[in-house]
């Protein structure tokens, strides 16, 4: 009994969101540069978003997440990230992908899915919000990006939106976490 009360006690006191991200170093396949957290030292934070080349999800979201870049871009700026290891999802078919679409926020291969790993991603899209600490970046927000994949005109809380307003506002998140709609992410 003293041992399920002393695991209980430990799952309770760990907090996932003040979870620190160690720093990473991912190519961007826009320009073939690497791009880390040290390259936005002066951002109140950095969102990062999980996706893929083919998932609808994805697709579903992609004006929405153009619309959040823009909004936020000089203050917490929208990173892609794609680790699907299949190879519709190459460097090269995201590179193509990329210039299809017309994208201007960074978009970074995670192929050896070291990041995916780090922060135990499950879906695409799935975001994550990093708040900067002196250079530290912390996990403050996970989960969906909204309320309603599908339709845009219907969605009633922008929850990933909210989390980036209150962050901003130094004011503890208190949704830190929802469930993400999307695609599974395979791992290796």
């Amino acid at each position: 009994m003293k041992k399920v009360f002393l695991l209980l006690a430990c799952l309770i006191g760990f907090n996932a969101f003040s979870q620190q991200v160690s720093n990473f170093s991912l190519v961007n396949v826009l320009n073939d540069q690497p791009v880390s957290p040290e390259n936005f030292p002066s951002c109140a934070g950095m969102v990062i978003i999980f996706t893929s080349n083919a998932c609808p999800y994805d697709e579903y979201y992609r004006n929405r997440v153009a619309k959040l870049s823009q909004a936020y871009q000089d203050r917490v700026p929208v990173l892609l990230v794609n680790a699907h290891p299949d190879p519709e999802e190459s460097k090269e078919n995201m590179a193509k992908k990329a210039k299809q679409l017309n994208l201007s926020m960074p978009y970074l291969a995670d192929k050896d899915q070291t990041l995916v790993t780090a922060l135990d991603v499950r879906k695409s899209p799935e975001a994550f919000l990093l708040k900067n600490n002196n250079g530290k970046f912390t996990v403050v927000y996970r989960g969906a990006i909204d309320d309603n994949a599908q339709v845009e005109a219907d969605v009633r809380h922008n929850y990933l939106r909210d989390a980036i307003d209150i962050m901003l506002t130094n004011q503890k998140i208190e949704t830190p976490e929802v469930r993400p709609v999307g695609c599974n992410l395979r791992k290796k």
